[in-house]
């Protein structure tokens, strides 16, 4: 009898088509309906309901109701950076799936990984943080560090006392687009969010694409100038 973790589950899980395509529209970090997932997938709302049902048993997504709709999202964290490493992989694997037309550019620009700030605005977020000494790098690992603390402070985002979540304030997550890292855990979050609220960007309607405004994008690269490339975390 083997024993250990059963990859080929979750292989199995992830690696349908159809829930796939599910899993891909939840790493935009909003909850969804059956009926958006699938339109989503291409597939019936009953077949949806199967894979849906599926997904949720081994651990990959969580769904509440809400009057008389129940919404689908990922699991967790974790999952949304399985899925963005997968996407990786398969990128520097050259197995891409192109659809062409305008939304391209735009996902590869920035769009949102689960909760974070992803594509080219990302991983330029991430090298100015460790290039200005606000996030030390040691190998894979990431830590925000006293500066990095004043920085934040100074453009309005204040991290809250640690509490039981196990999340870390700063986690490399490998960008399938960029095939280096971007910025995820706690800081990442409040960053994207500190982007949105103050309307320096929006979020695409159709796509996981982040939309910068002139004023913001002005805004966002002064605050994360280009410098030299910093070592991938």
């Amino acid at each position: 009898m083997k024993e250990g973790p059963d990859i080929a589950r979750i292989g199995t899980l992830i690696g349908d088509p159809a829930r796939a395509n599910m899993l891909t529209a939840l790493m935009g970090g909003q909850a969804l309906t059956a009926t958006e997932l699938a339109q989503a997938a291409g597939v019936t709302l009953q077949t949806t309901s199967s894979h849906l049902s599926k997904l949720e048993d081994g651990g990959l997504i969580s769904q509440r109701k809400q009057g008389r709709h129940r919404y689908f999202a990922l699991a967790d964290t974790q999952t949304g950076a399985l899925l963005e490493a997968i996407m990786g992989f398969a990128a520097s694997r050259g197995h891409l799936r192109h659809r062409p037309g305008p939304k391209d550019p735009a996902l590869r620009k920035a769009r949102v990984c689960y909760d974070h700030l992803a594509g080219d605005y990302g991983v330029r977020m991430l090298d100015s943080l460790i290039a200005s000494g606000a996030i030390r790098a040691d190998g894979t690992e990431l830590s925000l560090t006293p500066e990095g603390k004043r920085r934040l402070s100074e453009v309005g985002i204040t991290l809250t006392a640690p509490t039981s979540s196990r999340r870390p304030l700063c986690k490399s997550c490998l960008d399938w687009s960029e095939r280096r890292s971007h910025l995820a855990g706690v800081v990442g979050k409040a960053l994207l969010a500190h982007f949105l609220g103050k309307g320096w960007a929006r979020r695409s309607d159709d796509s996981r694409a982040v939309l910068f405004k002139p004023e913001g994008e002005r805004m966002f690269l002064s605050l994360f100038p280009a410098g030299p490339t910093a070592p991938d975390a």
